[in-house]
């Protein structure tokens, strides 16, 4: 008796899946990414929010120590420069050492702003936030020393 293989088509359960599938799981994934990624894109905003304020902390603490070694925060014309390198202009500061390794950025790419004296403290440490303009509501907001 002689056995012969007859090739044969996979029964129908798996041949794959219909257009009509594929579609359903198309909306699926569409409907989910249409939720989740707004929330998504507002902790972006929220994370840049949160690194700014941190970021004016750590300035201000720097500008407290300068204070304490030199009886007087850098002038205006210094600015937060005199944390990194020593002043070569206004009144030179007797105890200068280096109070940061380099000045950060603000997380939108601009310089932070120093204003002394301060307009709502002592000193006024800033980021006008991210549309780089005094004011505004939200992502957009000042986010400044005095908060």
């Amino acid at each position: 008796m002689i056995l012969r293989m007859r090739a044969s088509s996979p029964p129908r359960h798996a041949r794959g899946f219909t257009l009509i599938e594929l579609m359903v799981v198309v909306v699926i994934i569409g409907v989910l990414a249409a939720l989740i990624v707004p929330n998504v894109l507002d902790r972006t905003d929220d994370a840049r929010v949160t690194a700014a304020r941190t970021d004016v902390n750590n300035l201000v603490q720097a500008l407290k120590l300068y204070k304490l070694d030199n009886q007087r925060f850098p002038s205006a014309e210094q600015g937060l420069d005199a944390l990194v390198r020593k002043p070569t202009a206004g009144t030179i500061p007797p105890n200068w050492k280096p109070y940061l390794d380099k000045l950060p950025a603000d997380p939108w790419g601009r310089p932070y702003q120093y204003v002394n004296p301060g307009v709502k403290g002592e000193i006024d440490v800033f980021s006008y936030g991210a549309d780089g303009q005094a004011g505004g509501e939200g992502k957009n907001a000042d986010i400044g020393s005095w908060q």
